[in-house]
């Protein structure tokens, strides 16, 4: 039969895309030994009964797919934890997971693709695929790992300085061939059981953004390598349900995030550091805007909230961290 794969499917109010994400993972799943669980994650829209009713007949036809709900939406991470936990509906343990966005749409053989890569090469815990919009333009979703270096290089956006730090720059464009990375984006990502039960699932204290970061920097630190699968090709939209490119300010998640990750990876002062460095980058950046008359590149009030959260968050107690483990959650419940 194959190595058992497990693919989840995360909704937040976007049940017609998440039925036609499903529907192509479904088509991809044929000739695997696969089952697919959609949670819906506290839409409170009638999403589950959206993805309940659209799944029915598929479901009746013997489709290895079933729909669950959790009883709060507690981020990305948690969510695809739920599923994660839910396992095979005969409550046996896979050997891989897939997380699939419910904006994506994998493309031929794109599934198989990063299992086979997977089954071939034992050290790779994480297999990411190709990404690229639906108009064929490709996504950046290959990454370094930040750092303050980073930072400070990104929000600069001057090239002399860009070309010096090209090696600590996050990201690293779009490979033409499969290769090591540091992170890949979690729109389509499939990681082995096994790293899940050394590393254990999601940190919940990221609600959104950065989660994917902390878990592929967990897993290499555990030995474990994430390579980008070329030939693994998924169609993208992006930012469907968190509203990212119409944000007329950073919302405070985000910047949590951000210094939840450096504060756990690094610390609290290199935290500041990073802060630092974005600050001196993004004076330089908001210079040439004056002098050169280029267009604004971030939300309104960008730097001024960036600074005025992390001086509050030096000074407040570190959040309780909530990595998860295999084990049942209390606050998550199947649906009836």
């Amino acid at each position: 039969m194959g190595p058992k794969l497990l693919i989840v499917s995360l909704n937040y109010r976007t049940a017609a895309m998440t039925l036609r994400s499903v529907r192509a993972a479904l088509r991809e799943m044929a000739g695997l030994n696969a089952e697919l669980v959609v949670v819906d994650n506290d839409s409170g829209d009638g999403s589950f009964e959206a993805l309940r009713d659209g799944l029915a007949r598929d479901i009746a036809q013997g489709a290895p797919v079933r729909v669950i709900r959790s009883a709060r939406n507690g981020g990305f991470g948690a969510g695809n934890n739920m599923g994660i936990r839910a396992g095979w509906s005969d409550g046996t343990r896979p050997d891989y997971v897939y997380l699939l966005n419910s904006d994506a749409f994998p493309g031929p053989g794109a599934v198989r693709a990063l299992l086979e890569h997977l089954e071939a090469d034992s050290q790779t815990g994480i297999a990411g695929s190709y990404i690229h919009g639906e108009d064929g333009a490709a996504h950046v979703t290959a990454f370094r790992f930040p750092s303050a270096w980073s930072e400070f290089e990104g929000a600069a956006r001057f090239g002399p300085f860009s070309r010096m730090l090209r090696g600590k720059a996050v990201p690293i464009g779009v490979p033409e061939t499969g290769q090591r990375v540091d992170w890949l984006a979690g729109a389509s990502m499939m990681i082995r059981q096994s790293v899940l039960d050394e590393i254990g699932l999601f940190d919940e204290t990221f609600f959104l953004y950065f989660e994917e970061t902390d878990l592929c920097r967990r897993a290499a630190r555990a030995g474990h390598r994430t390579h980008y699968v070329r030939e693994s090709a998924v169609a993208h939209i992006g930012s469907v349900s968190t509203g990212m490119k119409r944000w007329a300010r950073i919302p405070g998640f985000w910047l949590d995030s951000r210094w939840h990750y450096f504060t756990k990876t690094h610390g609290r002062a290199y935290a500041a550091l990073a802060t630092l460095a974005h600050v001196a980058g993004g004076l330089l950046w908001r210079a040439r805007m004056l002098i050169q008359r280029k267009p604004p590149a971030d939300p309104p009030r960008f730097l001024r909230d960036l600074v005025s959260h992390d001086l509050a968050a030096l000074v407040r107690p570190l959040p309780a961290r909530r990595e998860a483990g295999n084990g049942p959650a209390a606050t998550e419940a199947p649906a009836e």
